[in-house]
């Protein structure tokens, strides 16, 4: 199965949830803490595979990211200007 396959099952399945739940909402009502609380984890659910279907749906190489050019010039002195040294304390000053 592909990738479009699969969230197609899956968005089915959510599908199928959201009217079992909807049911359940007319046969209990939608007052209690436990309904609400399953309403909003199947919402969930259901927004969390529309980001992953949108996410998928681009086409092209998946997503890498972003790298960063470290240069291999040296830091500015200054920005080392009253810091400590690991394990030595700070500089100029002696250890007790």
């Amino acid at each position: 199965m592909s990738v479009h396959d699969d969230l197609t099952a899956v968005q089915r399945c959510l599908d199928d949830l959201s009217r079992s739940v909807g049911r359940l909402e007319q046969q209990l009502g939608s007052g209690g803490l436990e309904m609400r609380r399953v309403r909003a984890d199947a919402a969930h659910l259901k927004e969390s595979v529309a980001l992953l279907r949108e996410a998928t749906a681009q086409p092209g190489t998946p997503r890498r990211p972003e790298l960063l050019t470290i240069p291999d010039t040296p830091y500015d002195d200054s920005l080392w200007i009253d810091t400590d040294d690991e394990g030595l304390g700070a500089r100029h000053r002696h250890a007790p």
